[in-house]
């Protein structure tokens, strides 16, 4: 039961780092030329997950804006809003997963050691 600990441990660890990666890149949307994040998972051994967070080198669109010197072409973020949304559902939803696997391995316990005594 404990490497099931370890393990919902390292999945809430990493979808955490997830969804933190999505807050940001959702609060820094509009901020010309931000580039994004993103978090990858790899599995570690034993068990677990660990995440690995990159910062996205493609260019945003580029639109022009007025200036007092003429118009400028100005590079926008490169965050796509309707995927971050998405993405910060399922991180969200696996978070919460992973707290109920923690959840039931402390109940586990709970009644491994009531049988015990």
């Amino acid at each position: 039961m404990i490497s099931a600990s370890q393990a919902s441990l390292s999945g809430l660890q990493a979808f955490t780092t997830k969804i933190q990666s999505n807050a940001d890149n959702i609060a820094n949307s509009n901020t010309n030329g931000f580039k994004k994040t993103l978090v990858t998972n790899s599995s570690i051994s034993p068990q677990g997950v660990k995440a690995q967070v990159n910062r996205l080198t493609a260019p945003g669109p580029t639109v022009y804006q007025e200036t007092d010197t003429g118009m400028e072409p100005v590079e926008l973020s490169n965050v796509d809003l309707a995927k971050e949304f998405v993405d910060l559902n399922l991180n969200s939803t696996m978070y919460k997963a992973n707290l109920k696997t923690l959840e039931s391995v402390n109940d586990m316990t709970g009644l491994l050691l009531k049988l015990k005594s």
